[in-house]
């Protein structure tokens, strides 16, 4: 197996009983005004660096030559109305719906595995679906209920116009809402990139409510607020939060060229699925299409970021749940030194695994082993029967 176990370790942070904030791992806080300061400094010390490789600098000269050549052709996209055969593979599970009566927005989920098992609930990430969980939901049905939703602005569910509906708050108490109708009080979270943003939250703010946490490929909130402000590299990965912000031209970038740029996203040599374990699929890739060329579509993905900057920084910090990071050696968006800064935020057991050769989209990417050493921090502590209710 490729993958190295980079630290376990059992106690967390030694001020166990403190309910006091602790000082950042990478600093103590500091004011916005200054937190806002220092980051556009680093801003522009990041701009100074060569922001854009070979291969990016070749794409963008294409699409202006493109636009000079074929601008009606460049400016035009497909939505698809038919979806791939692979959304409805009943190995993966029975598509639901919920209405959750507080906020009154549907929301789309694929179920499998027994009514009454324990629940594990998948959180997907940006600009991914319920799909993005494939793997994962055939691996757990066997002893979960295995869940993966589309959230809120995603796939099927609702998608709210104002981008004030996705704030925090808002995407916690949805997961709150859909355990619940469930059945539930509690589960085992585990989310990836936008969705471990949310599973952190989430644990934070209902501990009562998470037997476990497993993260994939996202740093506590906390950890990448205060590492990005100092590290003009990190910062420059992340000017995507920058660029998002601005209306409408983002969703116009990422749809010319029938949607060309979320093509690469998920299959170039820098940042796709695939660099050394299994490549997306012509299928799956039409997958994400069909979902994300949906009218509307980008722009709830989008609004995730553009309530970011609001959101942060956080006024809790602790997670007191047993965690999982999983973290892809390769991300081509998150720097691996983030991933160990997160135990100062943990009070409890932490688990910590980078797995070599691994991209961003890492339960796609290494399935075999995500699963793996998903399995084994399940069976570690109290075991599985932890997990019923």
């Amino acid at each position: 197996m490729m993958f190295a176990v980079a630290t376990s370790a059992e106690g967390g942070h030694p001020d166990q009983g403190s309910s006091e904030a602790p000082d950042m791992y990478w600093g103590t806080r500091r004011p916005l005004a200054k937190t806002k300061t220092l980051a556009m400094k680093n801003f522009q010390l990041a701009s100074r660096q060569p922001a854009i490789d070979g291969d990016e600098s070749i794409a963008l000269l294409k699409l202006w030559w493109n636009i000079v050549l074929r601008p009606t052709a460049t400016f035009q996209w497909v939505i698809r109305e038919t979806p791939p055969a692979c959304l409805n593979d009943t190995s993966l599970g029975t598509h639901c719906y919920v209405r959750i009566k507080e906020s009154g927005l549907r929301f789309h989920y694929v179920a499998a595995g027994e009514r009454g098992k324990p629940l594990m609930l998948f959180l997907h990430g940006f600009p991914e679906f319920w799909f993005s969980w494939r793997y994962q939901l055939r691996e757990f049905k066997s002893e979960f209920r295995v869940v993966a939703i589309d959230m809120r602005g995603y796939g099927e569910s609702d998608l709210p116009l104002s981008a004030e509906s996705y704030r925090f708050e808002y995407l916690v108490t949805d997961v709150k809402d859909i355990v619940e109708y469930l059945g539930y009080n509690r589960c085992c979270l585990v989310g990836h990139d936008w969705g471990g943003t949310v599973a952190w939250l989430f644990a934070i703010h209902y501990p009562e409510m998470v037997t476990k946490l497993i993260v994939l490929n996202c740093p506590h909130p906390s950890v990448f607020t205060d590492y990005a402000l100092r590290h003009p590299s990190q910062l420059l990965k992340s000017s995507h939060f920058f660029f998002f912000q601005l209306p409408r031209f983002p969703e116009l970038m990422l749809s010319i060229n029938d949607f060309k740029a979320l093509k690469a996203l998920f299959t170039s040599r820098n940042t796709g699925i695939g660099r050394k374990g299994r490549w997306l699929t012509a299928e799956d890739l039409e997958a994400y299409l069909y979902a994300l060329s949906q009218p509307g579509a980008l722009t709830g993905a989008l609004n995730y970021y553009r309530n970011v900057f609001s959101s942060l920084p956080l006024s809790q910090n602790h997670v007191r749940s047993p965690v999982l990071l999983l973290w892809g050696e390769r991300d081509a968006f998150l720097e691996q030194e983030m991933a160990e800064a997160c135990r100062l935020y943990i009070r409890n057991h932490f688990r910590l695994n980078i797995i070599s050769g691994a991209s961003h989209w890492l339960q796609q990417d290494q399935p075999d082993i995500v699963n793996t050493l998903i399995w084994t921090f399940l069976k570690e502590g109290e075991g599985r029967k932890s997990y019923r209710n």
